[in-house]
């Protein structure tokens, strides 16, 4: 079984080698790398130059947002598995890949996602939040839930079957695409309780109270878009979810 990673990046030279060596570390053989840059002006294509063994595809060229550059790379990805790492973020084991492939073949899911920890931007091994996701039921949704992103992993023919990320959301495009392919669509998933991801602090939906309200709005607007009603409190209960996994 074939697994594609796709990292979409830009300016991303400070992070971008962490990522690409817990990808280069992974002891599952059957993989194709793609990053979809956008357009960098530091030494992204540098750093990706000196893993050129390890990426399949590099594009860099102007694009319309990170979910834009997602969608590029989706359309070029041939794996039977597709998972996606930003280049903020690292695979916390070597065996992740293995695993997330052994639990597709065993359970005969669509969909799969594991846990994620935040880690301080200049001190990786400070943890800062660990989101357990838990054990999926779709109610859930209503209650402010979702899975870990770059945890998701998803089925190439999910992506063919229902459509891509909506690029006109600035912040919540996963969101709406796990909310379409798991409430609406009925996907199946599994869950392994183990840390798939870290990730740098720092991410745009949570930068400061703006976004979130911006957050807020596009969330919303995801359960309208799929023609869906979520409970009047569905939205404010996302972020409320955070609390708990803050290390203080």
């Amino acid at each position: 079984m074939r697994i594609t990673l796709l990292t979409p990046a830009y300016n991303s030279a400070a992070t971008l080698r962490d990522t690409l060596e817990s990808i280069a570390a992974q002891n599952y053989p059957n993989l194709e790398y793609i990053i979809v840059d956008g357009a960098s002006t530091d030494n992204t294509a540098a750093i990706v130059a000196e893993y050129s063994e390890l990426v399949s595809t590099f594009i860099s060229e102007p694009d319309h947002g990170i979910y834009d550059a997602m969608n590029k790379g989706l359309r070029l990805a041939t794996g039977d598995i597709i998972g996606i790492l930003n280049a903020d973020d690292f695979y916390a084991q070597p065996n992740i890949l293995t695993k997330v492939v052994d639990a597709f073949t065993q359970h005969k899911t669509d969909t799969l996602y594991g846990d994620l920890q935040y880690v301080n931007f200049k001190q990786p091994k400070k943890i800062i939040r660990h989101w357990r996701a838990g054990h999926y039921r779709r109610a859930k949704f209503r209650f402010g839930w979702m899975p870990p992103h770059p945890t998701f992993f998803v089925r190439r023919h999910c992506y063919e079957k229902f459509g891509l990320f909506d690029s006109s959301l600035r912040t919540s495009a996963d969101y709406e695409l796990m909310l379409r392919f798991l409430y609406k669509h009925r996907c199946s998933t599994h869950y392994l309780p183990e840390v798939f991801v870290k990730m740098r602090t720092g991410g745009q939906s949570n930068a400061s109270f703006r976004h979130r309200l911006q957050a807020n709005r596009e969330d919303a607007f995801a359960w309208r878009k799929n023609k869906l009603k979520p409970y009047f409190f569905t939205t404010w209960l996302k972020p409320l979810r955070k609390i708990n996994q803050y290390r203080f």
